[in-house]
């Protein structure tokens, strides 16, 4: 795998990088054609820059129950649903079973602490790169760990005419959530397609280790405090430092994609 933080500009290297991906891609999967129809994004810390007020209010939240959660470690639980977060935590540190009672109320108080933080802003470039997408005829899919109802609620309004409540998975369409591929391959189901038709934009490791799980070619946007090779020890087939890299390269990758 080549997978690569790309920061580069020379068109002829990125087409090479991408060019190379997929064919590894469609190896990996036998695959004879990859033909994408929809992009499947992750919402926190792709759709809005709202990672650091999930870091503070988890820390913050879980402390009040005697659990520890430094800032920089819900990065390494993001995309995960809160209950399944709370459980494994309470098993680790206090090593007991939490009930789904039990972890939901601790889950509230957590939801509680993220509705006092600012409110998160748009990543920078997603809703251009969005727009992108539509205009080539792709459709666009929100696949999401989160159970935070006031975000949630952001979403159909702040992305008008990109993002539809019908094409929208959340921790409420799920039984397990990533890293298990369910929520992709619910994704996959809402929108009539195959993975081999899709494209996931993720930025956490357990988001892209679901996303590759489902069979998804997988771009990874860093936009966290991790390193890159959390990404692509996950499979991430692509990794940018930031989204509007992402947005800048769009025509050259889907070109490249629609020319195999």
């Amino acid at each position: 795998m080549i997978s690569k933080n790309l920061k580069t500009n020379n068109r002829i290297t990125i087409e090479l990088m991408f060019e190379t991906e997929i064919y590894q891609y469609m190896k990996k999967h036998g695959l004879e054609a990859f033909t994408p129809k929809a992009v499947l994004f992750d919402m926190d810390g792709v759709l809005y820059d709202s990672m650091p007020n999930h870091a503070k209010s988890w820390h913050e939240s879980m402390a009040k129950f005697g659990l520890d959660m430094a800032p920089e470690e819900a990065y390494t639980y993001e995309g995960m649903r809160g209950v399944e977060t709370i459980k494994l935590l309470a098993k680790r540190q206090w090593g007991r079973d939490l009930t789904d009672d039990e972890a939901a109320k601790m889950y509230e108080k957590k939801s509680e602490a993220f509705r006092a933080c600012p409110k998160a802003e748009k990543m920078v470039g997603v809703e251009e790169l969005m727009r992108k997408i539509k205009s080539d005829g792709l459709k666009i899919v929100v696949v999401t760990g989160s159970g935070q109802k006031s975000l949630l609620k952001r979403l159909e309004e702040e992305f008008a005419g990109l993002v539809s409540g019908d094409l929208t998975v959340t921790s409420f369409d799920v039984k397990r959530g990533k890293p298990d591929p369910e929520p992709y391959l619910r994704g996959l189901e809402k929108v009539g397609i195959k993975p081999c038709e899709g494209i996931v934009v993720e930025n956490a490791p357990l988001g892209v280790r679901a996303a590759v799980a489902a069979g998804i070619f997988t771009i990874a946007v860093n936009t966290g405090p991790l390193p890159d090779e959390a990404l692509t020890s996950e499979g991430a087939n692509l990794v940018f430092a930031k989204m509007t890299d992402l947005r800048d390269a769009w025509e050259v990758l889907l070109s490249e994609a629609r020319k195999i």
